[in-house]
């Protein structure tokens, strides 16, 4: 099968069972370390709810990624910019940053926005940087989406886990999802940094946390993002006006309009 990050042909790796039915073959670049899924044919049925049920971890998830990028907006863009969160789900991020005070904005094809209503991309203004928490896994064709993305903004923040050496069987990683049948796509550090050489962009990774970016981040930025554990976000966070009230007022209007 042709690897979808480099194009080389590359050698199943082992076959495994979605939703509990369907035999399916997986395979590894020996180029780019990419690990794909065959053709994912059971996605229309694995995506019969947008956010699967076993995500136990969706409000945890985002209540400690709006601290972490708290402190690393805020340090590489201070208290202004235009942000947006790509495959935003239900909107919780969007509306958690907007709490804050960050000037975030909401997109998602394929989910209702129940939190950040109003506050969907425009698709006019100027994004200084995306978001895209927990989606790379999802993507059929990452080459393709990261190049979409970067035609947003040339800072992308994404999460996604990395998978460890030696390659897990699928019993030993539970980041297959195989019991939802979502994710398709996985990478190393090394298919991560393939893709970064491929679109030119800087490459620097925060534990979960990876961003792809046209700007060089000094050190200490990244330093002070990997002690961010230290009492960071609250001294941040006083010094940022929350838009909660404002919103508040602009969704009354709506209503009463």
């Amino acid at each position: 099968m042709q690897c979808k990050i480099c194009g080389q042909e590359n050698p199943s790796c082992f076959s495994e069972r979605i939703l509990g039915r369907y035999p399916v073959e997986y395979y590894r670049c020996n180029n780019c370390c990419f690990v794909q899924t065959q053709e994912p044919f059971w996605l229309e049925e694995a995506y019969a709810r947008p956010v699967n049920l076993s995500d136990t971890g969706y409000m945890v998830r985002n209540l400690f990624y709006s601290k972490r990028l708290t402190i690393l907006l805020f340090l590489l863009f201070g208290s202004t910019g235009k942000f947006l969160d790509y495959a935003g789900g239900y909107g919780v991020f969007v509306r958690l940053m907007r709490d804050i005070g960050f000037d975030f904005y909401w997109e998602d094809k394929y989910s209702q926005n129940l939190f950040s209503a109003g506050f969907e991309r425009d698709y006019v203004s100027k994004i200084d940087a995306v978001t895209v928490f927990e989606a790379f896994e999802h993507f059929e064709n990452p080459m393709m989406e990261l190049e979409s993305l970067l035609k947003i903004s040339k800072t992308i923040i994404f999460s996604t886990e990395l998978y460890p050496e030696p390659l897990p069987e699928p019993k030993d990683w539970w980041y297959y999802g195989l019991d939802h049948g979502q994710h398709i796509a996985f990478y190393s550090e090394k298919t991560i940094g393939y893709m970064a050489e491929r679109f030119d962009v800087n490459y620097y990774r925060l534990g979960s946390l990876h961003i792809f970016s046209d700007r060089e981040i000094p050190k200490w930025k990244i330093l002070a993002m990997r002690l961010s554990r230290f009492g960071l976000y609250p001294l941040i966070a006083k010094k940022l006006k929350s838009k909660t009230w404002d919103d508040h007022q602009k969704a009354t209007k709506m209503v009463i309009k």
